[in-house]
This record gives structure tokens, C-alpha cells and sequence, in this order.
């Protein structure tokens, strides 16, 4: 048995509490694999995983961090091997089943996947599931005219930062981030974006057909900004939806649809076919690869509570990754 530092949050009565604690490890069941985890990340489901009625856990006490890169150290899966490098993201890591804030994370052999050819831990936790879902929502444009303009919603943050960036990757030219604050400006073009577009002209209008703006569009935010964007996208634009922090009401009206021809695609991040998913992280490996242009804050393990607790008051751009180990 082996003992080791983990974050677990626990509630008491109305209060929930974010702390670290001393965990022993169990013995390892059947199609299970053990890893020294090396990097996580900080991603908006996980500071909801910390705060009461956050809606992300609901049994406690539970360890929070849905991604992870490290090393196996023990398995009974024979599918790996001790001493391999892999990740793990998604599924019921950190929401059901203990996550990331750990030195040691024992996961499902179906969750695993190994690291691709020229990763490290740490560029696989610049992706993290926000890098994953980025990845997943512009490879539903891969039909959308390259010279379109393609719209990112919450461009500053972790999915969108990661979506402008692998746009520019993959040759569409004309990147339109949606911001809500001016000095963000210089940021998001710094980071990928060729225009942008505040927040406020977006919903100028609740006409149900709208000017034709957009060839397609990267929702990472939901609520009133999708519903903007729906009656401006053009003849066979596409959208891609994946994120909620501005709500989860969408309002629109069929015109669009079948005045238009558009299509909207939802993301999901956590229940992806394996193999779908080992694909998505090869081409962030290879011909996606845009970890050396993150926006990345990297921060020690045992900042981990001062970082969260700060995330709701600091406009943090870009992705945080956690230092587990040295």
C-alpha cells in the first residue's frame, strides 16, 4: 500500500470544503490501471466541482480534476504496461469516480489512453479537456469553406483560446473572436484571432432571420450568445455547441434551419467513442499541434485551493495545468 496527497471536496450539511488529505491505496481490481500522475488541469467543471450545489458531484466526499497525464505504475489491464505514458480525460474522472487532484489516480482501463508519439504529460495537459473538445468542435467543420468567417464564442477561455488556434492550424483564414471586455482585444489576436466582435453588437437584434455573418461557429458559452449567433449564420453554416457558462435556455425558430440549410452540432467531451477519441489526440499530436502556442499558467499542486478559489474574481485566459509532480 502506498501513501499519497490528495484534494477531495467534502460536504457538511449546506457546505462543501476543498482540502487536502492523505489517502492509502487499494488494492487494484480487475481491467484497472494505476498512474503516477504527473500533470492535471483547471478547468470550469472543476472549480463548479468545489463550490456547493455546483451540480458537477453528487456524492461525497470525491477527488475533482477530469484530466490527468502521468505514468502507470501497477495494472491489471493487459492492455498497458508499467512504466507508459498516458492520459485520461472525460468519462466519470472527477465527477463520479476520483480525478486528477491526486498523486496517484487508479482508473478504468476503457478511460486510458496512451500517449501519443511525441507528447509530453504536459503538453497533454495544455489540451486537457478543453484542448479535446476544441479538437472535436472544429473537426466538425472540416466541410466549411476555408475562407469563411468562422466565429469563436468565450474566446478567451480554455476551449475557445485552443479553437482559434487550431483553426489557424488548419487554414481558415478569417477567425472572428467574440469578446466582452476591450482589452481582451489584443489577447485574442495575439492568440489566433484575425477581427473581433464584442459581445454586445452580437445581440443587437431578435429578428429570427438576421444578416448572413457567419460561415460557422465554435459556441463554447451557450445560453443568449448561441441563441445570437443561430439567426446569423449563412446558407449551410454550421455550429458547433459544447459549453453552458452563459446559460443552458436556447431560443431560436426553425427559419434558420430550413431557410438556410444550417446545422448545429453538439459536443460532448466525456462519453467519446475510444476510438474517436485516440484520433483526436493524434492529430493534436501531429498535424493539429498547437501546444507551443497555449496560453498556458502553470501552477504547483499545493496551489491548487488559492488558484480555485481566486477563479470567480480573476479573469484567468487560456489553461491552467497543475504541476503534480516534479
Amino acid at each position: 500500500m502506498t501513501t499519497y496527497r490528495s484534494y477531495q471536496v467534502e460536504q457538511q450539511e449546506e457546505t462543501v470544503h476543498f482540502k487536502q488529505q492523505k489517502v492509502t491505496t487499494a488494492a487494484l481490481a480487475p481491467d484497472t490501471v494505476r498512474i503516477q500522475v504527473a500533470y492535471s488541469s483547471i478547468n470550469y467543471k472543476d472549480v463548479l466541482a468545489t463550490q456547493a450545489n455546483g451540480g458537477v458531484i453528487r456524492q461525497y466526499p470525491m477527488t475533482p480534476g477530469i484530466d490527468l497525464s502521468g505514468t502507470i505504475v501497477a495494472t491489471q489491464d493487459a492492455r498497458f504496461q508499467v512504466g507508459q505514458a498516458v492520459l485520461a480525460t472525460g468519462y466519470g474522472l472527477g465527477v463520479s469516480h476520483p480525478g486528477g487532484f491526486a498523486e496517484i489516480a487508479t482508473v478504468p482501463g476503457d478511460w486510458v489512453i496512451p500517449l501519443p508519439s511525441g507528447m509530453s504529460p504536459r503538453e497533454a495537459m495544455q489540451y486537457g479537456t478543453a484542448g479535446f473538445t476544441a479538437g472535436l468542435s472544429v473537426q466538425a467543420l472540416t466541410e466549411v469553406d476555408r475562407k469563411a468567417l468562422i466565429l469563436v464564442s468565450g474566446a478567451t477561455g480554455g476551449v475557445g483560446s485552443v479553437a482559434l488556434l487550431l483553426l489557424r492550424q488548419m487554414g481558415f483564414t478569417n477567425r472572428l473572436a467574440l469578446i466582452r471586455h476591450a482589452e481582451q482585444q489584443a489577447w485574442v489576436e495575439a492568440h489566433g484571432a484575425t477581427a473581433i466582435v464584442m459581445a454586445d453588437e452580437l445581440m443587437t437584434s431578435t429578428k429570427p432571420l438576421q444578416k448572413q455573418r457567419f460561415g460557422a461557429a465554435v459556441d463554447t458559452v451557450g445560453g443568449a450568445v448561441a441563441s445570437a449567433i443561430v439567426p446569423q449564420l449563412a446558407m449551410n453554416g454550421v455550429m458547433t455547441m459544447c459549453g453552458n457558462s452563459a446559460g443552458i435556455a436556447f431560443d431560436t425558430n426553425v427559419l434558420p434551419f430550413i431557410l438556410r440549410g444550417i446545422s448545429v452540432f453538439g459536443i460532448d467531451s466525456v462519453q467519446v467513442d475510444h476510438q474517436k477519441r485516440e484520433a483526436v489526440w493524434t492529430h493534436l499530436a501531429t498535424d493539429w499541434r498547437v501546444s507551443e502556442q497555449i496560453p498556458t499558467r502553470e501552477i504547483g499542486f499545493d496551489d491548487l485551493p488559492e488558484t480555485i478559489a481566486a477563479w470567480s474574481t480573476k479573469r484567468y485566459l487560456g489553461r491552467t495545468i497543475v504541476r503534480v509532480a516534479d
